[in-house]
Order: C-alpha cells, then sequence, then structure tokens
C-alpha cells in the first residue's frame, strides 16, 4: 500500500505551510501530492505550482469539478501539467454537488453519471492526440451547423497514458467509476465498511468492463492526527467540526452524498440528526452528535502502532493509496503527523 497526502483548498492561510508539507511527503516517498477545489482556489494552478517545488512526488487533482470545465480544457490541463512535472500527474475528476455547479458554475446538476462518462470519454479520446468528434447527449463535438472542424490536441504529455480517476460515494457512480477509470478517490471510508460501500460496486464496474481490481488503484483520504491512545476521544474531537460540515451541511436535505454514506455504514438515526442541526444553523449541537465511533472509523488517531493498525485494516479491505491529511495546529505538528505516516506504515509491514 502506498501513501499520499492530501493537502485540501489553498489559499486558507497555511499556503507556505501546505508547500513545506508537500516538500517534506517528497522527501519521505509519499507517491502523490493532491489539492482540492470549490469555489476559492483552484487545483490546476496549485498542482503546477507543487510540481515546480518537488522532485519525484506525483501531484493529482482531487478533484477538477466537471461542471467548472469543458472536458477538452480539462485534456489540455492534464496534457499540459504530465508536460510540466515530467510525468508525475494524476487526473481526479468529480461533479461536485448540486449546489456548487449550479450555485457557483451556472450548470444544471442534472445526469450526473451521464455526463461523467461522456466528459471522460471525450478526455480520453483527445488524449489520443487523434481530431477530437464525439456525439453524445450533453457534448456534440463539433458543434452541427456551424464553422467547427474536429481538432487534435498539440501538447505532447509525458505519458501515453495519464491515469484517471473519479471521485465518487454512491452505489451507482462507485460502479461506474469501476468500469470507466484507473482508480477511486473515497472520502470518509470505514475499512470495516469498506467492501460493502464501495469496493463490491467497484469491483462490480470492472467486471463490467471486463476487468479485475488487478491495478485498479481505490484511494480513500484518511485524516491522520498523531497523540498518545489515551487521548484518542480528545483527538477525535478535533474533526467534529470537519464531518459535521460534510454529513450535515454538504448539499442539500435530500442531496447530501456524505450523509447518506453515513446511513450507509449504519448510523441512519445520527446522520439525520446531524443534519437537522447543521441545516438549522446549530453547527455545534451538530457537531456534538456525532458519535465518537463514526470519527474513530473514518480517520487514523492515536499513536504510531495504533495508526499501523488502521492502516493494517484499510489494506486488507482493498486500499492500495492511502491519502493522509495531517492534522496539527502548526506546521511542526503536521510534519510529526506527515513522519509518523511513513513509520506507522513501516511498522504494519506495507512499505
Amino acid at each position: 500500500m502506498q501513501l499520499g497526502i492530501n493537502l485540501g483548498y489553498w489559499g486558507a492561510g497555511m499556503d507556505a505551510d501546505n508547500l513545506a508539507v508537500a516538500q517534506e511527503a517528497d522527501r519521505l516517498g509519499y507517491a502523490v501530492c493532491w489539492a482540492a477545489e470549490a469555489y476559492g482556489s483552484d487545483a490546476a494552478t496549485v498542482l503546477a505550482y507543487v510540481a515546480a517545488r518537488t522532485e519525484r512526488i506525483d501531484v493529482g487533482s482531487a478533484i477538477f469539478q466537471i461542471p467548472a470545465r469543458q472536458p477538452a480544457m480539462t485534456a489540455m490541463t492534464a496534457a499540459t501539467l504530465d508536460s510540466l512535472s515530467e510525468g508525475r500527474f494524476r487526473l481526479g475528476l468529480g461533479v461536485s454537488g448540486p449546489q456548487v455547479s449550479e450555485g457557483w458554475y451556472g450548470v444544471k446538476f442534472g445526469k450526473p453519471l451521464a455526463r461523467t462518462r461522456e466528459y471522460v470519454e471525450i478526455i480520453r479520446k483527445a488524449m489520443t492526440r487523434e481530431r477530437l468528434s464525439y456525439e453524445g447527449e450533453h457534448w456534440t463535438l463539433p458543434l452541427p451547423g456551424g464553422p467547427g472542424k474536429p481538432l487534435k490536441l498539440t501538447v505532447h504529455p509525458q505519458r501515453e497514458h495519464i491515469p484517471l480517476y473519479v471521485a465518487a460515494i454512491g452505489p451507482k457512480n462507485l460502479e461506474q467509476t469501476g468500469e470507466i477509470a484507473d482508480g477511486a478517490l473515497l472520502i470518509f471510508p470505514s475499512a470495516e465498511h469498506l467492501e460493502d460501500t464501495a469496493v463490491r460496486h467497484l469491483r462490480a464496474g470492472r467486471e463490467k468492463a471486463g476487468k479485475t481490481l488487478e491495478g485498479f488503484d481505490i484511494c480513500p483520504t484518511v485524516p491522520l492526527a498523531l497523540g498518545d491512545d489515551k487521548d484518542v476521544a480528545a483527538l477525535a474531537d478535533t474533526f467534529r467540526p470537519y464531518t459535521a460540515l460534510y454529513v450535515g451541511g454538504m448539499g442539500s436535505r435530500k442531496q447530501n452524498f456524505y450523509n447518506q454514506l453515513a446511513q450507509r455504514m449504519g448510523y441512519e438515526r445520527e446522520a439525520a440528526e446531524i443534519q437537522d442541526k447543521y441545516l438549522s444553523g446549530d453547527k455545534q449541537g451538530a457537531a456534538a452528535a456525532i458519535p465518537h465511533d463514526l470519527i474513530d472509523r473514518t480517520t487514523l488517531l492515536g499513536s504510531v502502532d495504533r495508526i499501523a493498525d488502521g492502516m493494517k485494516a484499510y489494506a486488507a479491505a482493498g486500499v492500495t493509496t492511502l491519502t493522509l491529511a495531517p492534522a496539527g495546529f502548526t506546521l511542526d505538528e503536521r510534519l510529526a503527523s506527515l513522519r509518523a505516516g511513513v513509520e506507522a506504515l513501516e511498522r504494519a509491514g506495507l512499505a
């Protein structure tokens, strides 16, 4: 099992620290450094900057938002980043959510699976550097009846095949991801529930494509907080606002993928309470309503030995790249968590 690092969103006041974290992850041998985007910093600019300041670590988008870019533009960006990084780019895609898609980009959120499939097909075709033409429900290239003509990508990426990931949570999206992508970006993964909530759906998609999970990268992001085992409850509490935001406040009451995931893990009543409190404005109450077990099962908390045990469980559940989000109030604390991740991987016998 390899390790990755997730820098999250740029521009939150920790930019210099984020670069230092990426550089230390590079020095320690982490496999990939991911960057996110929502409606603040864009991931492409951040990844170009990180790639220029590192040497070996891959850089990846987790995610480029599908409503933000035309698929041909994403192919251009992927090819450029792969060339600039000398073959270190990984392309992660996702549809975002209805609030961001429609509120920020003005793009209807309907039919996200069909849009994702077409988007991936166009990117794959563009990256072959053949002349691009496509007829689908959501994109037609070139537009009919006009001056447009099939064009081909003029940039040569470093590699013939850039790894393509899709961020997936729901069963149908996971199955399609297994069918059309090279890897899956997961969030709030519980090793205990991973087979039922994700892996079996990915496997079904791979089988639909006539493939197995061999070579497919299952890549969840897991927050990590280093500390004494007797302080695990306090460590878990630091992630309450983060968990409350996603389970309670992401999307709408009817369309919150993270809330639905918590329900599939057996927290139906708690997920409803968290959402009710969060959407009514009681964010502190929503955070307090999160069961400790939900946080503990979806994070790595405590001593290096306890973290190593958690890593063993994720590896046994099928995870191939474990992306860490190292917690800490200072840069030194984040770097210590980063180093603890490598030590834990070695103690688990997974390095």
